[in-house]
C-alpha cells in the first residue's frame, strides 16, 4: 500500500508521553523538544489539518514541584501532583504555540467523559467547535479526580478515544519504540518491525508485550487496544519513536514506524456504529424534512411531526417518513419530551418553549444514518 502520511490528514490526534516530555533525571519539562514538537503542529496547521494533542506528564512535572521523588505515589499524592503540574502543562503548551498564532484549550477527561453518551457527545460537541475556531486542544486525562474506576489508565487509549470522538483520520503515538516488533526487541534480537499491519489478528495480538518505560505505563497491549479503537472507527494508527526533535517531520520523512491502516473512513465507520445501535424511539417527518435529508442536511424539529418513545440527549431514534416508513436512525440532540415540545416549531422559537437555547437541529446530519 501506498505510505501515509501525516499531511495527508485532514484531522490528527497526537498522543504525547511522559517519558518525551520530561527530563526522568531532573524532572523537568524537555522545553526544546516541545518546542520542535510545536513547530511541526503549526505546519500541519497552516497545512489544512485540525490537530488535536492529548498529553501526558501533569503528574510527572507536578511530582517534581512537590519533592516527592520517582517512587509510587499514594492516590490522593497523585492526585495533588496532577493538580500542580496540569497548570504548568497546559502554560507550557501555550507558550510554545502562541509564537505560531496558534491558540490552545484545555480538555479534561475521564473514562466515564466516554462511557456516557450524554458525556461523550458533550466532549465531541466541545472539540468540534475548538476545533472550528482554530484552536489546538490539549486533552489529558483529570487526574486530580479519577480513581481506578473512572481512569483510563494509559494515555494510549484515552488517545484513541478521543481519535474516535473527534472524528480523526489519523492517530500518532508517540512513544519510547519505534513501532511494533514480533517480539520484545530488547529481548530478542531475531524481533523484527512491521511496516504496516492491516488487520489486528490473534497472531498479533501474541506478539504484543508490556514492556514500557520508566514514565509511561502503556505498554505494546495497550497500544493494540488504542489500535483497535482507533480503526474501528476510521482512523489510521502509527506507532513511532518521539525523543527526537521535529518528531513529526521525521515521521513523514521516513522514520521508523508501524502503521495500523482503517478499512474506511471515519464518517462512515462513525454512521455503521449508528445504524447498528438499538432505537429508544422515532420521529416522523413531513414531506418537506425528507426532502430536505436527501440533500444531505440535518433534521431541524420545523420538519418533525410527531414524536414516540422515551429516549434521552443522545439516544438512537428510528426517522420516519410521514407514512410511517422506516428512512434510518440518528441521534437526538434532545429528550423525548423537548422533542415534542419544539416538533414543528422553527429554530428560532426553541427558546421561548423550552426556556433556554436549544440546538438548531433535532439530529445533526453526522449523527444519523439513512
Amino acid at each position: 500500500m501506498a505510505t501515509l502520511k501525516l499531511t495527508d490528514a485532514k484531522r490528527l490526534v497526537v498522543k504525547i508521553g511522559s517519558a518525551l516530555l520530561v527530563d526522568r533525571v531532573t524532572g523537568a519539562l524537555r522545553t526544546d523538544w516541545l518546542t520542535s514538537l510545536a513547530a511541526d503542529v503549526a505546519r500541519l496547521k497552516f497545512g489544512g489539518a485540525d490537530v488535536v494533542l492529548v498529553s501526558s506528564g501533569s503528574i510527572a512535572l507536578g511530582r517534581s514541584v512537590l519533592g516527592l521523588g520517582q517512587g509510587v505515589l499514594a492516590l490522593e499524592q497523585a492526585q495533588a501532583a496532577a493538580a500542580v503540574g496540569q497548570i504548568r502543562l497546559a502554560r507550557a503548551y501555550e507558550e510554545v504555540l502562541a509564537p505560531h498564532g496558534l491558540n490552545t484549550a484545555q480538555i479534561l477527561l475521564t473514562l466515564e467523559d466516554s462511557a456516557d453518551r450524554r458525556r461523550y457527545l458533550n466532549t465531541r460537541n466541545t472539540l468540534a467547535t475548538l476545533l472550528g475556531f482554530g484552536t489546538v486542544p490539549i486533552v489529558n486525562e483529570n487526574d486530580t479526580i479519577a480513581t481506578d474506576e473512572i481512569r483510563y489508565g494509559d494515555n494510549d487509549r484515552l488517545a484513541a478515544n478521543v481519535a474516535a470522538m473527534a472524528g480523526a483520520d489519523q492517530l500518532v503515538l508517540l512513544s519510547d519504540v519505534d513501532g511494533f516488533y514480533s517480539a520484545n526487541p530488547n529481548d530478542d534480537p531475531t524481533a523484527t518491525r512491521f511496516d504496516v499491519i492491516p488487520a489486528i489478528t490473534p497472531e498479533i495480538e501474541a506478539m504484543a508485550g508490556d514492556a514500557g518505560s520508566g514514565l509511561s505505563k502503556g505498554g505494546m497491549k495497550t497500544k493494540l487496544m488504542a489500535a483497535r479503537t482507533a480503526t474501528s472507527a476510521g482512523c489510521a494508527m502509527v506507532i513511532c519513536e518521539g525523543s527526537a526533535m521535529n518528531p513529526l517531520t521525521g515521521l513523514d520523512a521516513g522514520a521508523n514506524c508501524t502503521w495500523f491502516t482503517a478499512a474506511q473512513d471515519p464518517q462512515t465507520a462513525r454512521k455503521h456504529w449508528i445504524a447498528a445501535m438499538k432505537p429508544k424511539g422515532a420521529v416522523r417527518l413531513d414531506a418537506g424534512a425528507v426532502t430536505a435529508l436527501g440533500r444531505g442536511n440535518s433534521l431541524l424539529p420545523a420538519g418533525v411531526s410527531s414524536v414516540s418513545g422515551d429516549f434521552k440527549r443522545g439516544d438512537p431514534v428510528i426517522i420516519e417518513d410521514p407514512q410511517g416508513a422506516r428512512l434510518g436512525i440518528g441521534l437526538s440532540r434532545y429528550t423525548a419530551v423537548e422533542a415534542e415540545a419544539i416538533a414543528g416549531h422553527r429554530s428560532s422559537e426553541i427558546e421561548p418553549i423550552l426556556g433556554y437555547p436549544g440546538r438548531a437541529a433535532l439530529i445533526h446530519r453526522d449523527d444519523m444514518a439513512l
